[in-house]
């Protein structure tokens, strides 16, 4: 089929197998098109079932995929899929879940570094499912079902592409016109996990823009980095074997690098810090997740909590359910404001944190009312800490 129609690929066909989709810019042009794919076929004597056919339509399910005029979604029978799947109890059932969850990577921020703990179960030969496994599965699952919807790209117009690097992973997103066109991330191994900071920011633009290589390389492209000495890779002198490579990659792209610093580099934070930071939270502070139920609760938050459910607002967004104030997580009047002051004062989170005051460490990375006044107030007038579960 791809030879018969090859003279129409790529201009207004897309094939796969026998799947055939027809696309076009507006009513007339749709017409024309279609008529000149009935004349190839019918010269080559293949033939549809009508009843197997749509044709006009807005929208229409195709390869898993619903496309539109100008996005692009899951399929929600796909979604469903996932969302049922049983818990696995096996190596074989792993790799079938990670199969089918993966072919939906380019709609998830950080899915590697998600995914990690599911990945881990599959190692040495032998299946052992940890609760840090489930806890990733289901996570896996309502990301799925809460999926964002990816623009089309545009090639007469340019793309951007925001890249960062955390201590675990890479991620990287290409954007038009503000719009998320896809996702991409990679969870780094043993070995790259020693390299530099420097290294791990050079890494993640190579990766970025080898994944995405098919947009970027046909015209000029904006490409933003967390670090700001990767603006200067074009004039160091001095390169290590690996660092040469990586430039010469580089310099076959037409480009223009620009700094964004940590706070507002958003997107590609995203990816890694927030994800970090709720990690680390979600390790010492027991029922951290439940603060999500308390935005709504909570008087002085409420109204930006609902007001960022559908975008960011001025300064703050939402992660994963949670309201973040720039890369500050924003903490609801509950009792995870006293177990956070409680952890910060023992040390627990600045050892992941690496911050030794216990108010310094607390506004770095946290953010809500009255937060120096709270953290100063003896332990003994604090509230009573206890979760209904």
């Amino acid at each position: 089929m791809n030879e018969v129609l090859r003279p129409f690929l790529g201009k207004f066909v897309v094939v796969y197998l026998d799947d055939i989709l027809v696309y076009s810019s507006n009513h007339d042009a749709h017409l024309n098109h279609l008529q000149q794919l009935f004349e190839v076929l019918r010269e080559q004597k293949l033939y549809g079932k009508i009843e197997k056919c749509t044709f006009m339509q807005r929208e229409i399910g195709f390869l898993g995929f619903i496309i539109s005029d100008e996005v692009v979604k899951v399929d929600p029978s796909k979604v469903e899929a996932i969302f049922s799947w049983p818990v696995p109890k096996t190596i074989t059932e792993v790799r079938s879940f990670h199969g089918l969850a993966s072919f939906y990577r380019r709609f998830i921020n950080n899915f590697s570094t998600l995914l990690a703990p599911i990945t881990e179960c599959t190692k040495h030969g032998r299946f052992v499912w940890s609760d840090a496994a489930q806890k990733a599965f289901e996570l896996v699952k309502e990301k799925m079902c809460n999926t964002p919807i990816l623009a089309l790209p545009d090639f007469t117009k340019p793309f951007e592409v925001e890249c960062d690097a955390s201590g675990t992973g890479i991620g990287a997103v290409l954007i038009q016109c503000g719009k998320p066109i896809a996702y991409f991330s990679e969870k780094l191994n043993q070995a790259k996990l020693n390299y530099s900071t420097f290294d791990n920011e050079f890494y993640a633009m190579v990766r970025a823009l080898n994944h995405w290589s098919h947009y970027l390389r046909p015209q000029a492209f904006v490409l933003h980095s967390d670090h700001e000495s990767l603006k200067y890779i074009h004039g160091q002198h001095k390169l290590s074997a690996r660092h040469a490579k990586w430039v010469e990659f580089l310099q076959s792209f037409n480009f223009v690098a620009k700094y964004k610093a940590g706070k507002a580099n958003i997107v590609a934070d995203a990816l890694s810090r927030r994800h970090l930071l709720l990690s680390m939270v979600d390790s010492k502070v027991l029922g951290f997740e439940l603060i999500k139920e308390f935005y709504v609760l909570d008087e002085e938050m409420r109204d930006l909590f609902v007001a960022t459910k559908d975008g960011p607002k001025d300064h703050y967004h939402q992660m994963e359910g949670f309201l973040f104030k720039g890369n500050k997580l924003c903490v609801p009047k509950c009792p995870v404001r006293d177990l956070l002051i409680r952890e910060a004062h023992g040390g627990g989170l600045a050892g992941h944190f690496g911050v030794s005051k216990t108010m310094e460490l607390l506004q770095e990375h946290f953010s809500w009312p009255h937060m120096i006044k709270e953290g100063a107030r003896p332990k003994s007038t604090r509230h009573s800490l206890f979760w209904t579960l």
